[in-house]
C-alpha cells in the first residue's frame, strides 16, 4: 500500500493526476502502461547534470522538463502510483556493460513496479534494458534512501566500482574486450 501513496518527491495529488489520466488511461494495463510512462518521461525530460537540484519534485520535473536520473525516476513513480501501479525508488550504481562508455560513471536511480505478483525493474532515464546494476537501497523516493547522510565535516576522496558480466547475462555483442570497469567518481 505504501508504494501507491504520495511521498516527499513523488507528489501525486497535483496537476500530475490529470496529466497522467490524459496521457496513460487509454494505454493497456500492466507492462504496456508502465512502458508508456517510461517512454513519455524519457522523451519529456532533458538530462542535465548542471541543472540538478536535490529538492526537485515530480511535479517540478514535469513542469521544468529537465533533470537527472532521480528526477526521471520520481516522475515515473508518481505517474505509476496515480495509475494505481505500486512503484518504489531504487538507488545504486549502473554498470557500463554493453553500452558505450560515458565517463564519469555515477550513482543512478531507477524504479521497480509490482506487476504479475513480482517486482520488475524499469528505468525511465535510460529506457532500455541494462545489465550490471548494483542495488544499494529501495524506498518510497530519494528521501527514504539518500546516497549519503553525513554529520560534520566529511571529505570523499574518491571510490571505484567495477561491474563485470556474468556469462549467463552477457549479450552476444559484449565480449571481455568490449567493456571497461567503471570510472572513479571525480570529487
Amino acid at each position: 500500500m505504501v508504494y501507491l501513496l504520495a511521498s516527499r518527491y513523488c507528489d501525486t495529488d497535483t496537476e500530475l493526476r490529470e496529466a497522467a489520466k490524459g496521457l496513460f488511461y487509454a494505454s493497456p494495463m500492466g507492462w504496456p502502461r508502465v512502458q508508456a510512462i517510461c517512454d513519455f518521461v524519457h522523451d519529456h525530460i532533458r538530462f542535465d547534470y548542471m541543472l540538478a537540484r536535490a529538492n526537485r519534485t515530480a511535479l517540478e520535473t514535469y513542469r521544468e522538463g529537465v533533470g537527472v536520473c532521480r528526477d526521471y525516476t520520481h516522475l515515473a513513480i508518481a505517474f505509476c502510483r496515480i495509475m494505481n501501479i505500486p512503484a518504489r525508488y531504487c538507488t545504486g550504481f549502473m554498470g557500463d556493460i554493453g553500452v558505450p562508455l560515458v565517463p564519469p560513471m555515477d550513482f543512478s536511480a531507477w524504479f521497480e513496479v509490482f506487476l504479475d505478483g513480482q517486482w520488475r525493474v524499469f528505468d525511465a532515464r535510460n529506457n532500455m534494458p541494462r545489465i550490471g546494476r548494483i542495488l544499494i537501497a529501495r524506498g518510497r523516493d530519494a528521501a527514504d534512501v539518500p546516497l549519503t547522510t553525513s554529520f560534520g565535516l566529511n571529505t570523499l576522496s574518491g571510490f571505484l566500482v567495477w561491474t563485470y558480466p556474468e556469462p549467463s547475462d552477457t549479450p552476444a555483442s559484449v565480449t571481455s574486450d568490449s567493456f571497461q570497469p567503471a570510472y572513479p567518481i571525480p570529487i
